[in-house]
């Protein structure tokens, strides 16, 4: 077989897994299918915001004290599965929202995508839960967005809760976020990817610190990938990816007054410490903690010490934190 053969044998073959793949691929992730699998879905509700359906988790009294938490890019309530309800238990009422786009809210393709076109929907979903104001926890791409809640909406911020958060672009710089954002190829990829349960893996080790391998297990696996294996869940991955203007944070953090506790993981390989301690540095009234042997993700990783670090924060009215001994962390007041 000549080499012009070869290549047009290749091309078929790859043209032909494609069309597979975007023959087979479902439209969208049916709740009812999957309710079963979802970590705390007897805690799942759904309600209506500017036209889209809302899914949250909601742990503990209406009436208590309410934490806000709010997920990362690519990520669901699941990341909050550990802490949540540890959170009701010491008297919060705890609310963990998927953002549009993700998890098991709507997925439309007329949103913006925009880290304040989310800020704006959190605002919006506490009028329709009737939350006045709130601790807002947010995780990753999620603290970039509890940040532009605190910048575009303070009067609805107690204190910020920020873990690894995104502050500027240069995530945009990671390899498979630079091939996606090619206009066709990024949309012939990502559905490759999102759904390889192997690649998932791949990035889950560059995610958690190696201490913590063992949290990688097949249930972790299935949980992120549950939500994202549909076709309304790949488009949204990339209209995130394409519109992300995260720089404003690092730009504007200076303006923010609240009570901020920013948590960072010491190996944290996704967003560096660096940026904890822009962070820190910017934000007046802020302490940083920073957990050793620990990545991108605290609140699985160290689910223990990230509860007892948040509760003791928000319940001490100036949002001070213990500053004790602890071979687990390093603290900055």
């Amino acid at each position: 077989m000549n080499k012009k053969n070869l290549a047009l044998g290749l091309g078929g073959a790859v043209g032909a897994l494609v069309a597979w793949k975007f023959l087979t691929r479902a439209g969208e992730v049916s709740w009812e299918k999957v309710a079963d699998k979802v970590h705390h879905a007897e805690h799942s509700h759904f309600t209506e915001v500017d036209g889209a359906t809302v899914h949250y988790q909601e742990f503990g009294e209406a009436s208590n004290p309410t934490l806000l938490l709010i997920h990362g890019y690519t990520a669901s309530t699941y990341v909050w599965h550990a802490v949540a309800p540890r959170f009701a238990d010491e008297g919060f009422h705890v609310v963990a929202v998927d953002l549009l786009g993700f998890g098991y809210s709507d997925k439309p393709a007329w949103f913006e995508y925009t880290i304040e076109a989310q800020a704006r929907v959190i605002a919006r979903l506490m009028n329709r839960l009737g939350i006045g104001t709130a601790t807002i926890v947010g995780s990753s791409y999620g603290g970039a967005v509890a940040l532009t809640i605190a910048l575009d909406y303070p009067e609805r911020v107690e204190k910020l809760v920020l873990v690894d958060a995104v502050i500027n672009d240069d995530v945009k710089n990671h390899p498979i976020l630079r091939l996606t954002s090619i206009p066709g190829l990024g949309e012939l990829v990502t559905p490759f990817l999102v759904d390889s349960k192997r690649f998932m893996k791949i990035r889950m080790r560059g995610t958690i610190a190696p201490e913590n391998h063992h949290l990688i297990t097949k249930d972790r696996i299935d949980s992120i990938i549950r939500p994202l294996s549909a076709a309304n869940a790949h488009r949204s991955i990339l209209l995130t990816s394409r519109h992300w203007n995260a720089n404003r944070i690092e730009q504007d953090a200076h303006l923010i007054k609240h009570p901020t506790l920013i948590i960072w993981g010491k190996n944290d390989r996704i967003i560096p410490i660096e940026n904890g301690e822009k962070l820190y540095g910017s934000i007046l009234n802020s302490r940083l903690v920073v957990l050793k042997n620990c990545g991108h993700v605290p609140q699985e990783e160290k689910a223990d010490l990230f509860a007892e670090l948040v509760t003791g924060f928000c319940s001490n009215r100036k949002g001070r934190i213990e500053t004790r001994e602890n071979e687990e962390m390093r603290t900055d007041n």
